[in-house]
């Protein structure tokens, strides 16, 4: 499963392609799948090379050049080679999520390397302090924007536009193949998770334990649980806990591709999300333009994103969760409320076709 930045940059490059956009997409590792591909190697963070490196060089050397972590040695030696594409192809913009390539880009810029113009795509919540020095920014959403003001940092040259989702892959219907292929009785009613299987952030353990709040004090419901996500490195006890809490009913995606995912929100009736803070998680914008109620933790925008088609919850007091599960999974009245407008608030704003006109009109203002 991808993450969400390269879920990002592979669904841009493909609409941009599609637009007839003279567009290169870049990327570390992998196979070429469309002529407009291109790999720039790189030292990945799960290889043998990175780890050596992060083992010898000191901590607090590493933090100070961008290489304490295994993402930052996969940004640094990415951008050295990406550096120099740009400089051969004569590239007019660069557009990415990656923090440290952005600001190398940008120095390589002032030094002459290179006039390619880096737009960053604001979407790893990086500090007021290291956003001032980014020329040209993208804001996700409305509340990040008016943060960036009242910090005192904002410029004309920014701009807010959300990221997209293809509302003709992802849209309402129903999935009994994939019921059938994790044993979930037709009848169910399926609260799917969408995210890394981890604690920190995604708060993978709350939810299994909202979650058997609500098995525990109404038995009778037919509940399921489905979590699906990217495997890290608390995974495997997180799955082994929730088995034995919940039994039957969950049951594990884990890692599965990108092409999966609109059937696993057609098979399920409501989405879960425990993090109490994110940029823009790409998971609420593919729950509702499949028309899935989706509630999540109250933060603005979360909010913003899941607008008339979710429930927000405090998701820092225990029960609440729960009790706006067993609340939806007695009312299929409100369910279907909720679900169509969860499409028609998601088509309005976050709909690809409406995105990328926005993303291009911004390319033609950063070029000018």
């Amino acid at each position: 499963m991808q993450r969400g930045i390269e879920s990002w940059a592979l669904e841009l490059g493909k609409a941009l392609a599609q637009r007839d956009q003279h567009v290169y997409l870049c990327k570390g590792a992998g196979d070429v799948t469309h002529d407009y591909e291109r790999v720039i190697p790189c030292w990945t963070r799960d290889s043998l090379k990175t780890a050596r490196l992060l083992r010898w060089i000191p901590k607090s050397l590493g933090m100070r050049i961008g290489l304490g972590a295994g993402y930052g040695v996969e940004q640094v030696t990415f951008a050295w080679k990406l550096i120099w594409f740009l400089r051969h192809e004569r590239i007019d913009i660069l557009h990415l999520q990656d923090p440290q390539v952005a600001i190398l880009v940008q120095r390589a810029v002032q030094i002459g390397l290179l006039k390619t113009r880096t737009i960053l795509n604001h979407g790893t919540d990086e500090p007021s302090e290291f956003l001032a020095k980014i020329e040209f920014l993208q804001h996700g959403a409305p509340w990040h924007q008016q943060s960036a003001i009242e910090a005192g940092i904002w410029k004309d040259s920014w701009t807010m536009i959300p990221n997209f989702v293809d509302t003709q892959k992802f849209k309402p219907g129903k999935c009994d193949r994939l019921r059938a292929q994790l044993e979930i009785p037709p009848d169910a009613l399926v609260a799917l998770v969408s995210s890394a299987i981890k604690k920190k952030h995604k708060r993978i353990d709350f939810i299994v334990t909202e979650f058997e709040s609500v098995c525990k004090q109404y038995p009778q419901l037919p509940l399921w649980l489905v979590i699906a996500g990217g495997r890290a490195s608390d995974t495997e006890p997180l799955i082994h806990d929730a088995q034995e809490r919940l039994g039957q009913r969950v049951r594990f995606v884990v890692d599965a591709p990108q092409s999966a995912m609109p059937d696993l929100y057609r098979m399920a009736d409501i989405l879960l999300h425990g993090s109490l803070k994110e940029m823009m998680p790409m998971a609420l914008l593919e729950a509702t333009a499949s028309g899935l109620p989706c509630l999540c933790h109250y933060h603005p925008v979360m909010e913003w994103m899941v607008g008339p088609g979710g429930v927000a919850l405090n998701l820092e007091v225990a029960g609440e969760l729960a009790n706006a599960v067993c609340s939806l999974a007695s009312d299929i009245g409100r369910r279907k409320t909720l679900s169509k407008a969860a499409r028609l608030h998601c088509i309005s704003l976050f709909d690809r076709q409406t995105v990328v006109d926005q993303i291009l009109a911004y390319y033609s203002l950063v070029h000018r």
